[in-house]
């Protein structure tokens, strides 16, 4: 991502991670074409971000506030930058609960309506995926992300485990569903600290045939 704004001015000097449950995500898209920019940039002027806290660098963009926001915006310029057709991989880092992590606590105060719902539903878009669960500090981890992955297979979206992720697999609305359920549910076992990271691979010529 490298369309830079303005470094906030706490966010120049802060890098601490308080005690609200306010969401992040950190994410790179990577459209596989000459016009990455154009495609990269439009996808930010599409998203209506006024929701959440959003700087983005040369590396990636990070957004942060309440869990409806954070995965609206996230699905939202996922789909606004593949809806061309180009070849895009999508790698994305979604946290809550980091020990002292209070940047951006105002925008925890909006509303429930998701702004870019109304227009990302119109989308439809196939998607290969793999998401990965880390309940930190939880010595029945692996109850936890087992518990995530039967959620998983109960949408319809699990495709198959593989060495350190479980592959979803489908249309982006029923995956990005399957995400954010599993984050919150993970949210409800003995860790308070949830990190899941996302991997997406979408319009990729190699699994074409898997969308039809």
């Amino acid at each position: 991502m490298s369309n830079t704004q303005p470094v906030p001015q706490q966010a120049a000097t802060s890098a601490a991670c308080g005690t609200s449950r306010i969401v992040g995500c950190r994410f790179s898209l990577h459209p596989m074409t000459n016009d990455f920019v154009s495609l990269i940039k439009g996808a930010i002027e599409a998203v209506d971000t006024s929701k959440v806290w959003r700087y983005t660098d040369d590396v990636s963009t990070c957004v942060r506030g309440r869990e409806a926001h954070v995965f609206d915006v996230v699905k939202a310029m996922v789909l606004h930058t593949s809806k061309t057709g180009a070849h895009v991989a999508f790698n994305a880092t979604f946290s809550i609960g980091c020990p002292g992590d209070s940047e951006g606590d105002t925008y925890m105060a909006e509303d429930d309506i998701r702004l870019n719902e109304p227009g990302s539903i119109e989308l439809r878009q196939y998607v290969s995926s793999q998401f990965a669960l880390y309940p930190m500090g939880d010595p029945d981890y692996m109850a936890t992300i087992m518990a995530q992955v039967g959620l998983a297979e109960e949408h319809g979206t699990l495709k198959k485990g593989v060495h350190y992720a479980s592959g979803l697999h489908g249309d982006i609305h029923d995956v990005f569903t399957t995400l954010e359920e599993a984050f919150k549910q993970a949210q409800e076992g003995k860790s308070s600290h949830i990190v899941m990271t996302v991997n997406m691979s979408i319009n990729s010529p190699s699994h074409q045939e898997e969308a039809h």
